[in-house]
């Protein structure tokens, strides 16, 4: 596990390819069993976003052949702890979405504890609506003695509008460890003293502040012991058994640490404030923010947790070089941090939608960031074996080939044949449209109606891209569209209608032609570079 692996497909049946005791640290955030559809929303330049919404993903589960089928597998497999306590919790439930939902997180945790190492950490993202039967399961897993810590995230300020029970405002992270020897760094558990959050029995206790604004406390310069011959000689009057040796003593004093309060009283230490470790932390995380519609750090992408939370996560239980494997990663902010803080990642997401989303975030954060996407496409076979299999998720896939956000996904709505779309700037906004087609049977009836689409639409350039070679009156039917007049480009020709085959794409073949140097942040946010050599990564000692 020495290079960073980005895979697509099922988490299940990816960490069921990887090696026993390979991974370090496992941060699961699997979808919550809310009953939620969540979108992803890709704004339009004009800030309308409602017909760019696409269906990211959906967290409702339902008991049925799969859960029935993992629900055996789970009986015949598993450790006898485990299956007994899915047994017990399925008779207390009945088999209903609940019940699916567990018998879904509780198969791939069993995998996790395969690849986890005996000096290993797991944490479980979770929402109340599970999180009691979650904590059974993971006893059953990891063992109840294993338990660490069940950590309250506070994500959300309390709403006004209670209507008929307390505001659900937290996350619930359950921590888990392989055995009683983990990896666990306290000093990332400390949050560094300010004077805006400051503890009332802090101030209290560090009162004096000096010339430079440094808040300090006096502390006695006594020795724990007694009987200490070499410690024991007189400084300014007095004779006792100090702490530190004279010449130490005279060193400090100099320096003005060792200071005198007044003229005759016993000397005494200066401990600065900002020298010590902070606010310890203990389970519940109050001090980081939810990302809102404003944060930098945001992307779009529904249910993306705050890069803070997972560099607490990440600097917690693992040193550098550390394997960190997130099952479910989404937009890939644990792999960003895990990246950032120099250790060995391994993300899985069962959409391309995610996959391309990560892809971009890595290349526009790091300069250098090298990693492995192994389960997407990478030549014409495989593309059609996507196709075959799932239609949207081929989508996707095709659209992300040419950098065009995907366009409604699944919503069962009249879409014109548009599947993703490209903006950019050339004299005002503009648009491309991208329409993707994965059958077999394709004709010059559909680059006639993709220029109709441009036309309704009010767009300038169309996009077809295809598994199948195009015939040669779609190729005359293309050229007979003309050409986009470009304002910054206009000695270069670029044609309104261009058929595109996914076999030229990935063999570099074929491209999009467009003024795409003009695109600015209108198709994906662009996620902020990272400065890796700054001065808090160089003084990182784990």
């Amino acid at each position: 596990m020495s290079t960073n692996k980005l895979f697509f497909g099922d988490c299940l049946e990816i960490l069921k390819t990887l090696p026993d005791q390979s991974c370090d640290l496992i941060y699961l955030d699997p979808p919550f069993n809310s009953n939620a559809t969540y979108n992803l929303l890709f704004a339009s330049p004009s800030g309308k976003n409602a017909k760019a919404q696409i269906e990211a993903f959906d967290d409702t589960w339902h008991w049925g052949e799969q859960s029935a089928r993992e629900f055996r597998d789970i009986q015949q497999n598993a450790s006898t702890e485990i299956s007994n306590t899915l047994v017990a919790l399925i008779d207390l439930l009945g088999t209903n979405d609940m019940s699916a939902y567990l018998i879904m997180i509780s198969n791939r945790l069993i995998e996790t504890k395969r690849v986890l190492k005996e000096t290993g950490s797991i944490y479980l993202h979770c929402d109340p609506n599970a999180s009691h039967y979650l904590k059974i399961v993971l006893d059953g897993i990891f063992g109840s003695t294993n338990y660490r810590n069940e950590i309250i995230w506070k994500r959300t300020i309390a709403k006004s509008n209670m209507k008929n029970r307390m505001p659900n405002n937290h996350d619930i992270i359950f921590y888990y460890t392989k055995s009683s020897n983990y990896t666990f760094n306290q000093s990332a558990l400390y949050i560094p003293y300010d004077e805006k959050n400051l503890p009332i029995t802090t101030k209290q206790k560090y009162t004096h502040i000096d010339s430079n604004g440094r808040r300090y406390r006096l502390d006695n310069l006594n020795s724990a012991s007694s009987d200490r011959p070499n410690l024991t000689y007189e400084f300014l009057g007095f004779t006792k058994v100090w702490r530190w040796t004279k010449e130490r003593m005279e060193k400090a004093y100099k320096e003005g640490i060792v200071v005198q309060t007044k003229p005759g009283t016993i000397p005494q230490q200066k401990r600065y404030l900002d020298e010590q470790k902070g606010i310890p932390i203990d389970d519940v995380w109050t001090d980081i923010n939810p990302l809102n519609s404003q944060a930098k750090e945001r992307l779009g992408y529904p249910t993306q947790k705050p890069l803070a939370l997972l560099d607490r996560i990440i600097l917690t239980s693992t040193n550098k070089g550390d394997v960190v494997l997130d099952p479910f990663c989404g937009c890939g902010t644990a792999i960003h941090s895990a990246e950032l803080n120099k250790r060995t990642w391994i993300g899985v997401d069962i959409t391309h939608l995610a996959i391309s989303l990560i892809e971009k975030r890595l290349k526009d954060s790091f300069s250098n960031s090298k990693f492995e996407i192994i389960g997407t496409p990478k030549d014409y076979e495989s593309a059609i074996d996507l196709a075959k299999r799932d239609k949207y998720q081929f989508q996707w896939w095709a659209c992300s080939l040419v950098g065009a956000q995907p366009y409604k996904g699944k919503k069962k709505c009249a879409d014109g044949g548009i599947d993703g779309q490209i903006f950019f700037e050339d004299g005002g906004i503009k648009k491309i449209l991208i329409s993707v087609k994965g059958g077999m049977n394709i004709s010059v009836a559909m680059i006639r109606d993709l220029i109709g689409t441009i036309e309704n639409n009010k767009a300038d350039i169309g996009i077809f891209i295809t598994l199948k070679s195009p015939t040669q009156p779609m190729k005359v039917e293309a050229v007979n569209a003309g050409y986009y007049e470009s304002k910054y480009f206009p000695n270069k020709e670029f044609p309104r209608v261009q058929i595109l085959t996914i076999e030229g794409i990935l063999n570099g073949t074929e491209r999009a032609v467009f003024p795409e140097s003009m695109q600015g942040e209108y198709n994906f946010k662009k996620a902020q570079r990272e400065k890796i050599d700054n001065s808090i990564q160089k003084n990182l000692k784990f």
